[in-house]
């Protein structure tokens, strides 16, 4: 959750042109403020731990150290969220970018419509996709199940496993779902155990995959 004031911005992106305009875009909005910006992965990761802002948002592409890498860096050695800039909506990038610990996916080509969205929904605990993202991984996993022949497995999910699954896919930790849910936080990682078991998902990165697939998350 981002820091009481106004939101603090960290811009990584090797196109100098490309930065203007991201900040350009961001600060329209008066609560907004961009406190860094970087043109490497290297550069980006140092800004993000000495400024600890409260979302960076990193090309994918970066010189240096790419943005998945930076992502992957930043994530484990701060609580600053990650929002990656792409050009590319295969789910291959999309998985590296989730499993590196970045909490949304935005296409280049519509950050102009998209951006202040996904900053807003990253730093508020939500998980972001641009739309484009969302029904490329739905069309791929939809040839997935119909070229296995598997049938899915969500309707297997009991009500309070599908309200857990998608607080899980939000971005929320097992605390703040028991707050939520008024159980113990040992009961929520009970059912977070269950609902993996049930999806055959190993972790919370291919948690938030199957969940945009589905349309629980967006």
């Amino acid at each position: 959750m981002c820091s009481v004031g106004k939101l603090r911005i960290l811009l990584g992106d090797d196109h100098t042109l490309v930065r203007h305009g991201f900040r350009k875009i961001l600060e329209g909005r008066p609560d907004w403020q961009i406190v860094a910006e970087a043109g490497d992965g290297r550069e980006a990761v140092r800004q993000a731990l000495a400024l600890q802002p409260d979302v960076a948002v990193l090309d994918i592409g970066m010189p240096l150290l790419n943005g998945i890498e930076a992502t992957r860096q930043i994530v484990r050695r701060s609580t600053v969220r990650v929002l990656i800039l792409s050009m590319h909506a295969d789910e291959a990038y999309i998985s590296q970018a989730l499993q590196a610990g970045a909490t949304g996916y935005l296409l280049k080509d519509s950050a102009d419509t998209d951006l202040i969205r996904g900053v807003a929904d990253v730093a508020s605990g939500k998980s972001f996709f641009s739309p484009a993202v969302a029904r490329v991984m739905l069309d791929d996993y939809v040839r997935h199940l119909a070229g296995r022949g598997i049938v899915d497995r969500y309707d297997a999910l009991s009500e309070r496993e599908r309200e857990i699954f998608q607080l899980i896919a939000e971005g929320h930790s097992n605390k703040e779902i028991a707050d939520v849910l008024s159980v113990s936080p040992a009961t929520v990682e009970t059912h977070r155990a269950h609902i993996l078991q049930k999806l055959d998902l190993h972790n919370t990165a291919e948690l938030v995959l199957y969940a945009v697939r589905h349309g629980v998350i967006s």
